[in-house]
C-alpha cells in the first residue's frame, strides 16, 4: 500500500544513465590510445593515473594528462594534452556515443513531475561533468534540484574553459538549480540526505530514495528513515570490466575492499528492488 509521497531523491549514475558503460568506453579508448601513441604501456600508465586520480580526488579529472609521469617523459618537452590530443578526442567521443538514459527514465520522471512530485539528484560526481551529463540526456528542467560535489582542484593558472573541447553552450544547467556539497564529503552521508529533506521541506516518510550502491545509497537512506529502493539494474560491480576502474579509481583501497565484502555477503538488503529498471518508482507515488 502507498503512502502520500512527493520527494524523489536519485543517485544519478548508474541509476538514471549507465555511468559505468561510458565511462569503461571513454576510458578504455583513451589508455588505447595513449599506449599507441606514447608507446608506454598500460601497467605502467594505470598505476601513474590512480596516483593523479586520488590527488585531484575525481575518476574525471580533466587535467589528467598533464599530471602523469610517464606522460610528461614521453611528450618530450610538450603539454601531454597536446601531445597526445588525438586520444583526448577518442576518449570523449565515446563518452558522447555512450551517455544515455536507461529505458523508461525519461517517461518515469515527466510523470511523476506532473503528479507534482519533486525531483532531487544527489551525487558524488564532480560538477562539470554531472552538468554535462545532465544536459545531455536533456534531465535539465526534469531535475529540479541537482546536489554534487564541487568541482576538482587544477593547478594554478588553469580554468575549466582552457580545457574545454566543447562550447560553453554544452555546460552550465539552465532550469535545474544546483547545489554543492561540502568537498571531501563522500556517500553515505546522512546529514546531507536530511540536509536535502530540510531544504525540500518534506518529511522522511514523504521521501523515496532510489540508487545503484547497497553500501553508499541504499545504507544512507536506511540510516535517515527514508524509503530506499535500490536500483539493482545499475550495478556495475559484477561485471568483468569493473576491474579496470577499481585499478585507476580515485577511491581509497579500504572502500574497494568494503564493496567487495558487500557483494560477497549480501549483508545490507533493500527494502524494494528495481530489477529490470527504473520505471517501478512510480508505484511508490500515488498518481
Amino acid at each position: 500500500m502507498t503512502t502520500s509521497r512527493s520527494l524523489l531523491v536519485t543517485d544519478l549514475d548508474n541509476t538514471l544513465w549507465d555511468w559505468f558503460a561510458a565511462w569503461h568506453a571513454s576510458f578504455s579508448a583513451l589508455l588505447g590510445a595513449l599506449e599507441g601513441l606514447s608507446g608506454i604501456d598500460s601497467a605502467t600508465l594505470e598505476p601513474e593515473i590512480r596516483k593523479v586520480h586520488q590527488l585531484r580526488g575525481t575518476t574525471e579529472y580533466s587535467h589528467l594528462l598533464n599530471e602523469v609521469p610517464a606522460l610528461i617523459d614521453a611528450a618530450k618537452g610538450r603539454p601531454p594534452m597536446e601531445a597526445f590530443d588525438e586520444a583526448v578526442h577518442r576518449m570523449n567521443s565515446e563518452r558522447r556515443k555512450h551517455t544515455a538514459l536507461y529505458p523508461g527514465v525519461l517517461d518515469t520522471l515527466t510523470k511523476l513531475k506532473s503528479q507534482g512530485v519533486r525531483i532531487v539528484a544527489y551525487t558524488e560526481s564532480v560538477a562539470y561533468w554531472t552538468e554535462w551529463r545532465i544536459k545531455h540526456t536533456g534531465l535539465d528542467g526534469i531535475i529540479d534540484v541537482l546536489y554534487s560535489a564541487p568541482d576538482h582542484d587544477l593547478p594554478t593558472g588553469v580554468e575549466f574553459r582552457d580545457i574545454r573541447r566543447r562550447s560553453d553552450g554544452e555546460f552550465g544547467l539552465k532550469k535545474t538549480s544546483h547545489q554543492h556539497v561540502p568537498r571531501g564529503v563522500t556517500k553515505p552521508s546522512p546529514e546531507i540526505l536530511k540536509a536535502i529533506l530540510d531544504d525540500s521541506d518534506k518529511t522522511c516518510v514523504e521521501a523515496v530514495y532510489v540508487g545503484d550502491s547497497l553500501m553508499k545509497d541504499i545504507v544512507m537512506a536506511q540510516a535517515v528513515g527514508v524509503l530506499d529502493v535500490h536500483a539493482k539494474y545499475g550495478e556495475p560491480q559484477g561485471l568483468e570490466q569493473y576491474g579496470l576502474l577499481q585499478k585507476v579509481s580515485h577511491w581509497p583501497d579500504r572502500d574497494v575492499e568494503r564493496e567487495q565484502e558487500i557483494l560477497d555477503k549480501r549483508d545490507i538488503y533493500a527494502s524494494r528492488v528495481l530489477e529490470s529498471g527504473f520505471a517501478g518508482v512510480a508505484d511508490l507515488f500515488v498518481g
